[in-house]
């Protein structure tokens, strides 16, 4: 959960340079729209899991998000270890966005965005 938490703050942090709110408890520090930082999140966070399979937390957290399929060694033995695409990034993203499949597990410990969408999460 602290490549999440990194990702939230830094989507915080676009929002509010982007889409500042008056707010009176923080003085305007990190003070973005709410949806609109969720959809800074929702985006950022699709695009890299897409293509690089790891957001800015994730990359510092030192893990990353892969294709379930793709951990089954192939011809040469070795996992093929790539990014989960277009659509599964969508699928995950979708349902983190909502908290909820974030915080519910599968029996192997994989969160319930992670299980719709296909995709695991591995250290490297």
């Amino acid at each position: 959960m602290l490549g999440v938490g990194i990702d939230w703050l830094a989507s915080l942090a676009v929002s509010s340079a982007l889409f500042p709110v008056e707010d009176p408890v923080t003085g305007g520090l990190l003070a973005g729209a709410p949806f609109a930082t969720l959809g800074v999140f929702f985006v950022s966070t699709t695009i890299l899991v897409a293509l690089l399979g790891t957001t800015i937390g994730h990359r510092l957290a030192g893990i990353r998000v892969v294709r379930l399929r793709d951990l089954a060694p192939g011809p040469d033995g070795e996992p093929r270890l790539r990014p989960p695409g277009p659509a599964a990034a969508v699928v995950r993203t979708l349902l983190l966005c909502l908290v909820i499949p974030a915080v519910v597990w599968d029996a192997d410990g994989r969160g319930l965005h992670d299980a719709a969408a296909g995709t695991v999460i591995i250290r490297g």
